[in-house]
């Protein structure tokens, strides 16, 4: 009962959207109509800016986060562990709060791995940076980071559910940049900060 309790419980918390909260507060326009049309912090950079970007980008870690802690403080089973990190994710991707309609999930998938293992989180988060200060394509960034996840996890925790459910949340992460990827093939991607998709 108590796992379940931690699974619906951080569903609840990752459907709490963070872009739309700090957009709100901030007298920002609705993420989901401007921009991509994504409730995430890539698209509130394009939105409103640094600052509300970094709030957002904070909350939705957290978002991951802070399950997995808790779960961790209440089981020491990997699988119940990473299945709340997986809801905390989907609650993320599919809010019940707002009409299951959510971000992408990277954030969010970052924040669950760094409470996993950090090192994992920071093999993951690391990879992000240099290929987006590189490339300075975000999403090619959230790909080639979260594909690599997995293997980060394998290497450093070698628990084979865990990198299961981590591939889980790749994959669902790469089905949500569907668009994303389709421009990244055209050559159609927009840069980090500025106003195209």
């Amino acid at each position: 009962m108590l796992d379940t309790i931690l699974i619906l419980l951080a569903y609840l918390l990752g459907s709490v959207s963070t872009a739309i909260i700090v957009c709100k507060i901030m007298g920002l326009p609705d993420p989901r109509s401007e921009g991509s049309g994504n409730p995430g912090a890539t698209n509130v950079l394009r939105v409103g800016g640094k600052k509300p970007a970094a709030i957002t980008l904070f909350g939705d870690t957290l978002k991951g986060l802070l399950p997995v802690l808790i779960a961790q403080a209440f089981s020491r089973e990997p699988l119940i562990i990473g299945l709340v990190g997986l809801a905390a994710f989907l609650g993320h991707l599919f809010p019940i709060f707002f009409g299951f309609k959510g971000g992408k999930g990277v954030a969010t998938m970052l924040g669950v791995l760094f409470g996993l293992n950090v090192w994992v989180g920071a093999a993951t988060g690391l990879t992000w940076l240099l290929i987006a200060k590189g490339l300075k394509i975000s999403s090619l960034s959230a790909l080639i980071a979260t594909a690599l996840a997995p293997l980060y996890l394998w290497l450093i925790i070698g628990n084979l559910e865990l990198v299961i459910l981590t591939t889980i949340m790749t994959l669902i992460l790469f089905w949500r940049h569907r668009s994303n990827i389709q421009n990244l093939l055209s050559g159609a991607e927009g840069k980090i900060g500025k106003k195209s998709d």
